[in-house]
């Protein structure tokens, strides 16, 4: 397996519907992430923006690390 990243893989920012409003299944998924962070979720995310707040608290999440 090569270590240089996917070419499938795109930054959250270069979506071409990063514009768009986030999902049902995001706004889901953050608002379990920020309850267990102590955090609130912001209104009126776009997919990019709940895929990038998503990324952030799954980095502290021990649902996720598995700590």
């Amino acid at each position: 397996m090569s270590d240089q990243p996917s070419d499938t893989i795109k930054d959250p920012e270069d979506w071409t519907t990063g514009e768009e409003p986030a999902t049902g299944a995001q706004l889901s998924y953050l608002s379990t992430l920020a309850r267990e962070a102590g955090r609130e979720v912001p209104e009126n995310l776009t997919k990019a923006q709940a895929s990038s707040l998503i990324d952030e608290l799954q980095q502290g999440s021990d649902r996720v690390t598995g700590d």
